[in-house]
């Protein structure tokens, strides 16, 4: 399980317990001194409903620029990568028409080929390491703000659970799209963040090889 899903789940779990007292009690006991007497279990009317919390924090105004801003930010990175790959095929190709050259040329050749695509793997890897290792970072300080929206959107509905189908592991098989508050959370959190939305990304948007953000659209349940 990667941070972004344990992030995920700990917000679920959190909405959990705040729509649910007998639950934070029984989770967080008072000291001996000032113990209470045990709390009865009792059943009461579920409010289910589902949120992709991951994909929703990525749709959110302030979401979307920290994500763009994360592309902005790795352009020269990228720039360089592919101008490497376009040296790198150049002489690659330079070196399949190459028939009357000596031995040791070739292998010279060869050596250089090797030397530079060693050296754009590592530049790649870094590239794509750090970018989403920023990519994380900006989810985490977006994620934080829509949690705690999210938990006062479900105690102001009466929800007593929200759970989390980010994932492509989710045990939801079905549900009515009635039940899906995803769309009702982020736009909650745009009007509390008081943030415009983000210019539309162009269609190639700048990032390093290899390297995938977050879906930005929430998952739609039928």
């Amino acid at each position: 399980m990667n941070r972004v899903s344990k992030f995920a789940t700990l917000a679920v779990g959190l909405v959990t317990l705040a729509s649910s007292p007998s639950l934070f009690a029984q989770a967080a006991p008072a000291p001996a001194q000032q113990a209470q007497a045990p709390v009865k279990p009792e059943a009461i009317p579920a409010k289910i409903g589902l949120i992709a919390f991951e994909q929703a924090v990525f749709a959110t105004n302030e979401g979307q620029k920290a994500l763009q801003d994360v592309q902005k930010k790795f352009e020269p990175q990228r720039t360089k990568i592919q101008a490497q790959q376009t040296e790198l095929d150049s002489l690659q190709k330079q070196l399949q028409g190459a028939a009357n050259i000596t031995d040791d040329d070739r292998n010279s050749r060869v050596r250089t080929i090797d030397s530079k695509q060693k050296q754009l793997q590592r530049d790649s890897e870094d590239a794509q390491a750090a970018y989403q290792n920023d990519v994380q970072e900006a989810y985490g300080r977006v994620a934080a703000k829509v949690n705690g929206v999210m938990q006062k959107y479900a105690s102001d509905n009466g929800f007593t659970i929200l759970l989390d189908v980010s994932g492509q592991q989710s045990s939801v098989l079905w549900a009515s799209e009635k039940t899906d508050v995803t769309r009702a959370v982020i736009e909650a959190y745009n009007t509390q963040s008081g943030v415009a939305a983000p210019p539309a990304a162009p269609p190639s948007a700048p990032r390093p090889a290899g390297a995938a953000p977050h879906s930005a659209a929430p998952a739609t349940r039928k």
